[in-house]
C-alpha cells in the first residue's frame, strides 16, 4: 500500500525548522519526502494546513495488559502514540513463575485490572514480547521490572538480598535483556522494590549498562527527601556505568513547592560530568497509584495476605496509623497522609463504586478517615486506585522544558475514573503547554515527544520523519489539537488528530479508529539498538 500525505507541514522530530512537503509511505517505510514525493500512490490524503510528525513515544506507559485485552487501544492510538514503553515502576508480568504471577495479579490489579488466568500464556520476557507480536495497536518496548525479579529470587519479605541472590537477579536481568528488553525499571516506593539497597541496584544496573540498556527508576520519594532520592539514582547510575532515565520526574507535596530549579541544577551538574541522564513527565498536577501503595513498607512485607492480616490486627494497625498520620509513611513519600488529597479513581469491588470520584476525607465525613481508608483496603482486597492531588504547576512547567525531557503519560487504564493523562497527555503538551502557554516552539515540543524519546530507546529507524525510516506518523491540526479528557470524564478522545499511521498502516483515519493492528514488540538487539 502506497499512501501519499500531500501538502502537510513536516515537523520532523529533530527540533529543526518546519517545512512543507509531501510524504510518501510505501509499505511500512517512509519512501520519499518532497514535492510530489513519488508516483502512483494507492491513496492520496490532502493534509494541507496540518502537521505531519513522527508518532509520539510514551516513555512511561501502564498498558501491559490493556494492549492485549482491548486491542483497539483507542486511549493511546487516538493521541498519536505509536510506541509505548512498558514494564514500568518495577512491577509487571515477566519474568515470572506461577507463584509470583498469582501475587502480582492481585497486587497491581489497581493499575491494570485482572482479566483472568487464561490471558497469561507467557512466563518469560521473550514469551510476553512474542504475545505482543500476535497483534497490537501500536509498538511496544519493555523494561525488566526489578520488583518482579526480586520477588522471583528473594520473595516478598522486607530484607536485604544476599550476594548470591543479587548475582541470580543480575542473571535474570541479563536474560530478560537478551530476550529483547531495553533496560531495567524499579519501583522504590513499592514493595518489594523498596527493600533493595543501593548496592543491589548498582549490581543490577551494571548488568544493564554492559548490555547497552538504561535504568528507569521510580525512586524512593517524590515528596519529603525527593532531591536526595534523585541524587541516589544519579549515584547508582554513575557507579554502575549505566544510562539513567528518571521516570515521571516530578516534585510533589508541600515540601517541594517551587523547588524545580534545584532538581534542574542537579541534573545539569550530572550531565556536565558525563552522566547519561534523561527524564519524562506528564503534564498534569495529580499523581495516580493504588491506595495500598501509601502504606509503610514494613506493613507489606511478605506479600498480599500478610498485608491484609496486619490491617486486621489492632496493635499493628495502630503502628500503621502512626506512620501514616504522624511520621509520614515511606509508601506515601515520607509525607503525612492528607486525606483530602487522596481521591478514589477505581475499585474492584462493585459494592464500593459509590466511592469513586470522592476523597477519603469526603467518604469519611465526620468519621475517622484512617479507619475509612483501612475499611476500603480490606473490602477491595487492596485493589483500589487513587489520584493524589499533590502537584505544583510551577514545578511541572520548569521540568518539562529541560532539554533531556521526554513525554510519558504514566496512564492507568483501569477504574471508573482513571487519571485523564491516559487519554490526554500528548495533545495536552501540544495544545495547552505549546500553543496556549508558549512554553515551547512547536518544533521543540514535537522533538520532546518523538526524536529524543526514540533516541533514549535506541530506536535505529523511528522517531523522525526521514526517508527510509519506519512510517510511524501522526497528522494533526496545530490550531485545534487539544486534550478533551477531564477528571470528571477521563476517557475522551483528543481533538485535532486526524491521522495516525503505525508501521505504514492507517490506524486513525479522519479521526476514526480503523481495525488495524499493525504494532509489534520492539526488541533490544545485541548491538544495543532496538528494532
Amino acid at each position: 500500500m502506497r499512501t501519499l500525505l500531500r501538502g502537510g507541514t513536516v515537523v520532523d522530530g529533530t527540533g529543526g525548522p518546519r517545512y512543507t512537503a509531501d510524504v510518501l509511505v510505501d509499505g511500512d517505510r517512509i519512501a520519499a519526502i518532497g514535492d510530489g514525493a513519488g508516483s502512483s500512490p494507492d491513496r492520496v490524503v490532502d493534509v494541507r494546513g496540518m502537521v505531519v510528525a513522527p508518532g509520539f513515544v510514551d516513555m512511561h506507559a501502564h498498558s501491559d495488559l490493556r494492549v492485549l485485552t482491548e486491542p483497539a487501544h483507542l486511549a493511546k492510538i487516538s493521541q498519536g502514540v505509536t510506541t509505548e514503553l512498558l514494564g514500568q515502576d518495577g512491577l509487571s508480568y515477566a519474568p515470572v513463575d506461577d507463584d509470583v504471577l498469582a501475587v502480582l495479579r492481585r497486587k497491581i490489579a489497581g493499575w491494570n485490572g485482572d482479566p483472568g488466568a487464561d490471558l497469561f500464556t507467557w512466563r518469560s520476557v521473550a514469551g510476553y514480547l512474542d504475545r505482543l507480536d500476535a497483534g497490537i495497536a501500536g509498538n511496544a518496548a519493555y523494561l525488566v521490572p526489578h520488583g518482579t525479579v526480586r520477588a522471583l529470587v528473594c520473595g516478598w519479605d522486607d530484607r536485604p538480598a544476599g550476594p548470591e541472590e543479587i548475582a541470580r537477579m543480575a542473571d535474570v536481568v541479563r536474560t530478560g535483556m537478551a530476550e529483547g528488553a531495553v533496560g531495567l525499571s524499579a519501583g522504590l516506593t513499592y514493595t518489594p522494590g523498596m527493600y533493595a539497597d543501593g548496592g543491589e541496584l548498582v549490581e543490577l544496573c551494571r548488568a544493564v549498562g554492559e548490555l547497552g540498556g538504561f535504568f528507569a527508576p521510580h525512586h524512593r520519594s517524590y515528596g519529603a527527601g525527593a532531591l536526595d532520592a534523585y541524587a541516589e539514582m544519579i549515584d547508582v547510575a554513575d557507579r554502575a556505568g549505566c544510562a539513567l532515565h528518571l521516570s515521571h520526574a516530578t516534585l510533589n507535596f508541600g515540601p517541594n513547592r517551587g523547588r524545580a530549579g534545584e532538581l534542574i541544577t542537579m541534573l545539569d551538574a550530572a550531565i556536565a560530568r558525563g552522566t547519561d541522564v534523561t527524564l519524562d513527565t506528564y503534564p498534569y498536577l495529580p499523581g495516580a497509584t493504588t491506595l495500598s501503595a501509601i502504606l509503610p513498607s514494613w506493613s507489606q512485607s511478605g506479600g498480599h495476605e500478610a498485608t491484609l492480616a496486619r490491617l486486621r490486627d489492632p496493635d499493628t494497625l495502630a503502628r500503621i496509623r502512626e506512620d501514616l498520620e504522624v511520621h509520614g509513611s515511606d509508601g506515601c513519600h515520607g509525607v503525612v497522609a492528607e486525606w483530602d488529597t487522596i481521591e478514589i479513581s477505581g475499585v474492584t469491588n462493585p459494592e464500593l463504586a459509590g466511592h469513586v470520584g470522592r476523597t477519603i476525607a469526603e467518604i469519611a465525613g465526620p468519621h475517622d478517615p484512617f479507619a475509612t481508608c483501612v475499611d476500603i483496603l480490606l473490602r477491595d482486597d487492596l485493589g483500589t486506585g487513587i489520584l493524589q492531588h499533590v502537584g505544583h504547576e510551577e514545578n511541572v512547567r520548569a521540568i518539562m522544558r529541560h532539554p533531556r525531557h521526554t513525554g510519558g503519560s504514566d496512564g492507568l487504564l483501569t477504574g471508573a475514573k482513571p487519571h485523564p493523562r491516559a487519554w490526554g497527555t500528548f495533545p495536552r503538551y501540544l495544545g495547552h503547554y505549546c500553543r496556549e502557554l508558549g512554553l515551547f516552539t512547536l518544533e521543540e515540543c514535537v522533538a520532546h515527544l518523538t526524536g529524543r524519546a526514540a533516541a533514549r530507546l535506541g530506536l535505529a529507524d523511528r522517531g523522525l520523519v526521514r526517508t527510509g525510516w519506519a512510517a510511524d506518523l501522526v497528522v494533526f491540526d496545530p490550531d485545534a489539537v487539544t486534550d478533551t479528557a477531564t477528571f470528571a470524564e477521563p476517557a475522551q478522545q483528543a481533538a485535532g488528530i486526524g491521522y495516525v499511521l503505525v508501521n505504514g498502516t492507517v490506524a486513525i483515519d479522519g479521526g476514526d479508529r480503523t481495525e488495524a493492528l499493525a504494532g509489534r514488540a520492539l526488541r533490544r538487539r545485541a548491538d544495543g539498538s532496538t528494532a
